[in-house]
């Protein structure tokens, strides 16, 4: 058994968005509440994230766009996007605690202090593009932590595999033309944001080093371990990563709101499981995985914590 980062700060609780928004702080609350009586608490490695400083930021979203994002929340806009994604005067710090969170995980990670660690972290990250606002997300957490590891740690391959039910729009646009980072999705198609055909497949010098993998609508285990065993894992192992790093949505629940696949949180031990197997054979064991969706409080706190339990194993 391995010890595992749990890493999560109080201050995400107070990115508001309102209302009857899906993305909202009783997510996380659900998550730590239904840990807390549990052994598995005890087990894990409780880590306070600092601020991402914005040099980190602006290795993926340039200075005005972050400029952009942090005037638009101190001057009390709530909603950024037109639409979902809803923000208050504190959201600008909890986003850049939430993108800390991943940062911190790198540096547990690549020091080898832990091999394994969970970004419990909101807003969640993986729609925003280079510069966009997109589906509750402001900076692209997974994306920040990648260019990081490759920038403090000198890692030459990373392997990003998202299974959160909606396609990672936002992390595919920015390594869609670089072939050091393997992008991997997992996602309902046709679902919102619509992107994340078979076709997608990368350009120029990243050609070949995006693979979505669309699911129908009624999807289920079955159908996503098959995906595993005949293109994820033996594209993993043509890759060869040193680092994986896993957007962990919990959206592809039967119970989640949002969406139409047939998973339990069993089914996210076992892709946790898989990928456990895949990085101990190609890098060390290093997995960093961070929270995206997920909208079943109960639900959710439950797959998360099937996906600790598989990470410790």
């Amino acid at each position: 058994m391995r010890t595992v980062g749990f890493i999560y700060h109080p201050d995400y609780l107070k990115h508001d968005t309102g209302v009857g928004h899906p993305e909202r702080p009783q997510r996380l609350e659900s998550i730590v509440q239904h840990l807390l009586p549990t052994p598995l608490w005890g087990k894990l490695s409780h880590l306070r994230p600092s601020a991402a400083r914005l040099d980190s930021i602006h290795t993926v979203h340039p200075e005005h766009y972050a400029a952009m994002i942090r005037s638009r929340c101190l001057n009390g806009d709530t909603i950024l996007d037109g639409g979902d994604t809803h923000v208050c005067p504190a959201s600008y710090d909890v986003a850049l605690l939430a993108a800390g969170a991943v940062l911190e995980g790198v540096d547990q990670v690549m020091t080898g202090r832990l091999q394994r660690v969970f970004c419990a972290v909101r807003p969640p990250g993986h729609h925003a593009g280079t510069s966009s606002v997109m589906g509750f997300c402001l900076f692209n957490n997974i994306a920040i932590g990648a260019r990081y590891a490759q920038q403090k740690y000198g890692v030459e391959r990373i392997a990003v595999v998202d299974w959160d039910v909606h396609h990672g729009n936002g992390t595919q646009e920015i390594f869609y033309d670089r072939d050091s980072v393997l992008y991997v999705s997992l996602h309902q198609f046709p679902l919102w944001p619509g992107t994340g055909a078979t076709s997608e497949r990368g350009i120029g010098g990243g050609e070949g080093f995006t693979l979505n993998c669309p699911m129908k609508p009624g999807s289920g285990e079955q159908d996503y371990l098959n995906a595993f065993e005949q293109e994820i894992l033996p594209a993993l192992g043509k890759f060869q990563p040193q680092l994986l790093m896993i957007s962990a949505g919990f959206d592809a629940h039967r119970d989640d709101p949002l969406a139409s696949i047939d998973l339990t949180e069993g089914s996210f031990s076992k892709m946790t499981e898989l990928l456990g197997e895949a990085s101990a054979r190609y890098c060390g064991g290093r997995i960093i995985s961070v929270l995206e969706g997920g909208y079943n409080l109960q639900a959710l706190a439950r797959s998360v914590e099937a996906h600790l339990e598989a990470l410790i194993r």
